[in-house]
């Protein structure tokens, strides 16, 4: 049998990661709920068709998804025209979704009790990541599993990494996430700070990049504009990964950590930053704009 991909969500991330399968001359098939994306995927050539019902058919091999919260993934996969009961046994479910590692694990069960295979395969890295195929995947499932799907997940990401069971790959994405989420408002303060020092943010942020102060925001993917290349900061904040997609998953950190009794101050200070700045209408900025809170007064940066 030929191979099949049959991808579900193709919003900011799904697009270029199933454009790249498509590049890498893999036969791909996607579908999405909203008709502005659908059109984005026309215009990248991608094969779309209208319903899922038209998705799923005997021919698919592999079902990738990419989909905003756990409860979409639910309905998707084990709602009432759940895709489960329409592939084979020899599909391979992927989903990449960030989703809360209860459903992970519950979707990931029903799909197993049906004798077939699925991982949950959430990525980092941002649209950038997923436009140059550099994303880092975190995938829970069984070794077996984690190998059928390893060729795929290598055309879409850099960095793949067997984090354990079903629902583990969610795990260290949420624990990954929640840390970025800390260091973006600490790279924020240390730079604002900096400025209102009167000291060149540039000398800063070079000294910040080889010394003990050193983070993925501060060495990649800074806070404000001028230090790096190609950076949201350097796009008026246009988002690479959104303020409100961070907001998301801050709330997972804490669902996590009070479902396990674990202590996460600083975790539970950065969602209620995140979240009163998407309150105030930044949800789809992306997230390094929150030097814009930090900054306050100081900060003179312009944002779209």
């Amino acid at each position: 049998m030929s191979e099949l991909i049959a991808f579900i969500g193709v919003g900011n991330m799904g697009n270029p990661m199933a454009e790249n399968l498509m590049k890498a001359g893999k036969k791909v098939r996607v579908f999405d709920v909203s008709k502005k994306m659908i059109e984005k995927a026309k215009e990248k050539n991608l094969d779309v068709v209208e319903s899922l019902d038209d998705l799923i058919t005997s021919e698919v091999t592999t079902v990738i998804t990419m989909l905003p919260e756990g409860k979409h993934s639910k309905e998707v996969y084990v709602g009432e025209n759940g895709i489960i009961n329409k592939v084979s046994n020899n599909c391979l479910l992927i989903d990449c979704s960030t989703i809360d590692i209860k459903t992970s694990i519950e979707i990931g069960k029903k799909a197993t009790e049906k004798g077939i295979k699925m991982i949950d395969a959430p990525v980092s890295g941002g649209v950038m990541g997923a436009q140059k195929a550099t994303l880092n995947i975190m995938v829970g499932g069984t070794k077996e599993a984690f190998d059928l799907a390893l060729p795929l997940l290598k055309i879409m990401g850099k960095n793949i990494f067997h984090a354990g069971d079903l629902g583990s790959g969610n795990g260290a994405k949420i624990c990954n996430n929640m840390s970025l989420g800390i260091t973006m408002i600490a790279a924020s303060e240390s730079l604002m700070l900096a400025k209102r020092l009167n000291i060149d943010i540039k000398k800063v942020h070079e000294i910040m990049k080889n010394a003990s102060g050193n983070s993925w925001p501060i060495s990649v993917y800074p806070p404000l504009p001028g230090l790096i290349e190609g950076t949201p900061s350097n796009n008026n904040y246009r988002p690479g990964f959104s303020a409100g997609m961070m907001n998301k998953d801050l709330k997972l950190a804490k669902e996590c950590a009070k479902q396990v009794n674990a202590s996460t101050p600083l975790g539970t200070m950065a969602l209620d930053i995140y979240n009163k700045f998407c309150e105030e209408g930044n949800d789809t900025k992306d997230f390094s704009a929150i030097s814009k809170v930090i900054g306050k007064d100081a900060w003179n940066y312009p944002i779209d």
